[in-house]
């Protein structure tokens, strides 16, 4: 069930129970933390240090300003974010600048974010080597180089992605690095799944002489309060480790800087971020932070919208066309006088259904309107003449483009935005190429014009007309447990709920104009070329 909930969502959640929790307890959430240690006066004097963050656009003079202008408010240790030039050479100019621009007391940490091969990291390290950094993060794009990158430069490297990819147990994986050139693991509790297992992740870090770092990924003000109190939780425990090994850990600045880069905040009390003269450092205050949580307002200075979910509206149009009749089950979401209209194109074996939360997401701002396409849910080819029509029926991308247009024609007199998942987005490519004059702009969601090579495209489409015909054959029970045992499944297999997704898949009244779907809209044919 753990691997069913998103981790931003289970870390909203931990947070949010045990902040509810430590409130109906008449404390705090630090208390949650660390029961056996609860002293408000100790708290009152706390802080957190904070490292600042620096993106690293401009020339290294600018870069080196920037940072030095941070130093100049208190900040005693900076990230700054690399990999994003040319060549490797030009992000080693403007670190080395700016190590001689801040001086040899300033801690400089840089991020690669795997943006580098390994021949690239070994060109950065090796022309940083006398810039005393404290750690460069996931130097190499290929986590099975950065051991090896180490012993290479002799330069410490730090964990970040490699942990938030960890598909099985932290631990098991997190036994491949010990090694002593990997100095530091950054902890992301929202990308992780919430602080259970940050503090697992933490501990190990820390039993191994590695620093634990917490970062944050842009939260407001209300997630960095919670942020505060966990870090200085591990540094709490830090402590534990000094005296229990007899040696010296300095505190650990953790990656919370990013509320600078933060123009409004939730909030309306301010974080208690500022300089420490006794400490000498850039702090966030303990208590500050206490405080914040116990005491939360909303800033509502900055809501310029209030939103109340909209309801789905499900209705039937007919379209006719040539000789066959479409009924097409619509489903629409906002407000009727809304110019911007945007229209849903779900995939193969989809419904409109399939779009509801994003439609009620962002109905606020557009008119969304959802449509089953010919051949699945509840939308029918109709036959309104002689017997046998609909069994000559076909489909293709030129003629379900041709029902849209007069659907949307009959909907709004505007042109439209199209939204279009996999054969949908095959088809709102189709009509945003053909229909300019109608169609605003088309997003493409994991959808092509079809296949390039002539020979593969025979290949899918025999496949596709052999499918079809199983379908039709068989039924849609059995054609899904064939369709959903494919390569392309795999992951969506290993879902919690995989289940009830195919189980979902199953609610196509018209499953003779389903085959057709899948034998005349497959990607063995070329929409480009037709054109």
């Amino acid at each position: 069930m753990e691997c069913s909930i998103f981790p931003s969502v289970r870390c909203g959640l931990e947070m949010a129970i045990l902040n509810a929790i430590a409130v109906s307890q008449g404390s705090s959430f630090i208390s949650m933390l660390q029961p056996q240690m609860i002293n408000e006066e100790i708290y009152e004097k706390s802080s957190v240090k904070i490292c600042a963050l620096v993106d690293s656009n401009g020339t290294p003079n600018e870069v080196a300003y920037i940072a030095s202008s941070l130093v100049e408010e208190g900040f005693t240790a900076i990230k700054l974010k690399v990999a994003r030039r040319a060549d490797p050479i030009q992000d080693a100019a403007v670190i080395c600048k700016v190590r001689n621009e801040v001086g040899p007391c300033v801690e400089l940490r840089v991020d690669a974010n795997r943006k580098w091969t390994y021949e690239e990291a070994i060109q950065f390290g090796f022309r940083v080597k006398d810039c005393d950094l404290q750690y460069i993060e996931e130097p190499v794009e290929n986590v099975d180089d950065i051991v090896k990158f180490c012993e290479e430069t002799g330069l410490p490297a730090a964990l970040d992605e490699t942990i938030d990819n960890f598909q099985e147990s932290h631990l098991n994986m997190l036994a491949k690095y010990t090694h002593p050139g990997i100095v530091a693991v950054v902890i992301k509790p929202s990308v992780i799944g919430g602080f259970e297992k940050a503090a697992l992740i933490a501990r190990w870090a820390q039993k191994h002489g590695k620093m634990a770092v917490v970062s944050a990924a842009f939260e407001s003000g209300l997630g960095l309060s919670t942020y505060i109190l966990f870090s200085y939780y591990l540094e709490q425990l830090n402590v534990v480790y000094t005296v229990m090994n007899r040696e010296i850990r300095p505190s650990i600045a953790h990656g919370l800087g990013t509320y600078k880069w933060l123009k409004q905040d939730v909030t309306a009390i301010p974080l208690g971020i500022h300089y420490d003269p006794c400490k000498g450092f850039m702090g966030a205050s303990v208590a500050g932070a206490i405080q914040l949580l116990k005491n939360f307002k909303v800033n509502n200075n900055i809501i310029h919208k209030t939103f109340n979910e909209e309801q789905v509206h499900r209705y039937h149009l007919t379209v006719n066309s040539k000789n066959f009749s479409y009924s097409i089950k619509v489903h629409e979401v906002g407000q009727e006088s809304n110019d911007n209209v945007v229209i849903f194109l779900h995939g193969f074996l989809g419904t409109g259904e399939d779009w509801i939360p994003i439609m009620k997401a962002i109905s606020r701002s557009a008119k969304c309107i959802s449509i089953d396409l010919p051949g699945h849910g509840g939308s029918k080819i109709q036959n309104p003449g002689c017997k046998g029509a609909q069994e000559e029926a076909t489909l293709s991308i030129e003629i379900v483009a041709d029902v849209l247009y007069e659907l949307i024609q009959g909907i709004t007199p505007f042109k439209v935005t199209l939204v279009g998942y996999s054969m949908g987005a095959r088809i709102a490519l189709h009509m945003a190429l053909r229909l300019s004059h109608k169609i605003d702009g088309a997003v493409i969601i994991s959808g092509s014009p079809g296949l390039k090579d002539t020979t593969a495209r025979k290949i899918r489409q025999a496949k596709d007309d052999s499918r079809a015909d199983s379908l039709v054959a068989y039924g849609l029970e059995l054609f899904l447990d064939s369709w959903y045992a494919g390569e392309l499944w795999k992951s969506l297999r290993s879902h919690p709920h995989f289940k009830e997704i195919v189980a979902s898949r199953i609610v196509h009244e018209d499953v003779q104009s389903l085959a057709k779907a899948l034998s005349g809209l497959s990607t063995g044919s070329q929409i480009l070329e037709a054109m």
